[in-house]
């Protein structure tokens, strides 16, 4: 962090530039605060070449569209820091010092915003990390379009992803779930997928087939190999919850692992912060993870408002003035100028 920032004061910082970061900042932007968004630049789809389903960017590369949003927060002041929080910590008085690590030094603010989103864990099948986000995909909203009607493999880590095998039919009729450590599914699994005319294939997966840069196939521990030109694989969401802990936050329970307990305006059990998109949720997509970030924003401008309100009346209680002379000057001010009257 350049000497000039050291210990600069703001009225929000959010930790991390993805999309619910951005949108968050934009927001409180907008709003006349002041605002310092620090990233970490590794963004969870930093894989794929495309995001899809965000109304007027279908289609748009996810670098393209954050390097905007970043365009876009230069017209309100906002500052965008490359770097990352090592602490946040509560200075006693409700608001936080920031510590920014590398000898970036230390911000104080407000109100933060945690958005620093999740990691993707791969099941260690060699090949699915390098295909990660091109052929090797998670999510058939985000890409099932683009791969529609090829044949597809899904691997399964657990019971739950003969439901993504079900789910990825309406892309392809053609589907193969390879069930790899599953040894077994319930009655019931097994009838929607023979229902639903997906393949089943037991054995352990031990890697993938790939021909000119593309994904051919899947081959399995014993040498069999079963060509497909997709393969959908349910990563494990880890989120960096690292400062959220470290702050005491709660967390709750979810299928895929503990995530920070928010309220609808994505407030955190921690007084004054908030977590935003990934950070407090495993399945949001970049437009949900959009709006995440704006209904943080307007609650925390809201609050920060009133704070003011409440302080400065506060002071005057404190001082000459009492709720009764306060509300006749308020009266007689509202008199003066109400519609029709001279003033």
């Amino acid at each position: 962090m350049p000497s000039a920032m050291r210990n600069q004061s703001y009225d929000v910082v959010v930790v991390g530039g993805g999309t619910a970061g951005l949108s968050a900042a934009l927001v409180l932007g907008r709003s006349r605060r002041r605002v310092l968004v620090v990233d970490a630049g590794e963004p969870r789809n930093a894989p794929a070449a495309h995001m899809q389903g965000y109304l007027s960017r279908d289609g748009m590369p996810p670098a393209e569209f954050l390097a905007e949003g970043r365009r876009e927060l230069e017209r309100y002041g906002v500052e965008v820091l490359r770097g990352r929080v090592s602490a946040v910590t509560p200075d006693g008085a409700g608001e936080f010092d920031v510590a920014l690590a590398d000898g970036g030094g230390t911000v104080h603010a407000r109100r933060v915003v945690m958005a620093t989103g999740l990691v993707d864990e791969l099941p260690a099948v060699p090949g699915v990390a390098e295909r990660w986000g091109r052929d090797v995909l998670h999510c058939p909203y985000c890409h099932g379009w683009e791969v529609r009607d090829q044949p597809f493999g899904v691997l399964a880590g657990d019971p739950f992803n003969s439901h993504q095998a079900l789910l990825v039919t309406q892309w392809s009729k053609d589907v193969t779930l390879f069930l790899h450590t599953v040894r077994d599914l319930p009655d019931a699994e097994w009838e929607r997928l023979a229902a639903a005319g997906v393949r089943v294939v037991e054995g352990e997966v031990a890697g993938l087939e790939v021909e000119d840069d593309r994904l051919a196939g899947v081959r399995l521990a014993d040498g069999r190999v079963f060509p497909r030109s997709v393969l959908f694989v349910a990563a494990k969401p880890v989120p960096r919850e690292g400062l959220l802990s470290a702050l005491g936050a709660e967390f709750r329970e979810t299928p895929f692992g503990p995530y920070p307990a928010v309220d609808e305006t994505f407030r955190t059990t921690v007084p004054g912060v908030w977590a935003v998109g990934n950070a407090a949720a495993p399945m949001e997509q970049v437009i949900n993870a959009a709006s995440a970030g704006y209904r943080a924003g307007v609650t925390i401008n809201a609050e920060l408002v009133m704070t003011d309100i409440d302080a400065t009346v506060s002071r005057r209680r404190a001082g000459v003035f009492t709720p009764e002379t306060e509300a006749a000057v308020a009266r007689v001010t509202t008199r003066e100028h109400a519609p029709g009257m001279a003033n």
